[in-house]
């Protein structure tokens, strides 16, 4: 793989992750007003908004990282050309420079923490406000049923998020092998998971899944 190519497959798979973090929050925002207003859903959650919030999660997904990708491109690379992961990730791409990255590790730190931590924060703080809701719910089944509505999008989000802000916000120097797996997660796990944890909510999946244990 040429250094060009390396450089867009970075810039494309951060832009994603950056535009998932967001749209993590548009989840939790639209898990809240359902539940929370749910007599406004309709009116405050329109097709128009909807479209609206998906273009701006991806725009600032790909925006956001612009930055980072022309403070790489004037890093100046010699010696080894061998990344040592599964793909060209921030962290290994740096390894490769000779030039001081302190500049761009502190940008990154400074981008990590409004792209990540802050939609993070945004979605611990609606599920706040929703799990109050919950718990003023008088009915167990009542409250179990509001609660399973969003539990999927919450163990997606935890996962999600957390293996984000160990690898970026709060990165382990050194770790090589710990860091791959934690990438593995994010890049391979998660998206593999999401649609299995999805889908155990609608009931013909369940259906089908128990016709197929019982024939076993």
């Amino acid at each position: 793989m040429t250094m060009n190519n390396c450089l867009v497959q970075f810039y494309v798979c951060a832009s994603l992750g950056v535009s998932e973090c967001f749209i993590f929050a548009v989840m939790s925002y639209d898990r809240y007003i359902a539940i929370c207003n749910p007599l406004h859903y309709a009116s405050i959650m329109n097709l128009k908004f909807c479209k609206g919030l998906i273009f701006c999660s991806w725009a600032g997904g790909f925006m956001s990282m612009l930055t980072t990708l022309v403070m790489i491109c004037h890093l100046h690379f010699c010696g080894p050309n061998i990344i040592n992961h599964f793909f060209c990730d921030f962290a290994p791409l740096l390894n490769l420079s000779c030039s001081d990255t302190s500049v761009i590790q502190t940008e990154n730190f400074l981008k990590s923490c409004s792209v990540i931590i802050c939609p993070f924060g945004f979605v611990i703080g609606t599920y706040g406000y929703i799990i109050n809701t919950i718990l003023k719910i008088p009915t167990s089944t009542g409250r179990y049923k509001t609660f399973s509505t969003c539990s999927s999008h919450l163990i997606s989000v935890c996962t999600y998020y957390g293996t984000l802000i160990t690898l970026y916000a709060f990165p382990v120097q050194n770790l090589s092998s710990f860091n791959k797996a934690l990438s593995l997660v994010y890049t391979v796990v998660t998206p593999l998971l999401n649609p299995i944890i999805y889908s155990l909510r609608n009931q013909e999946i369940k259906a089908g899944l128990q016709t197929i244990f019982l024939r076993w």
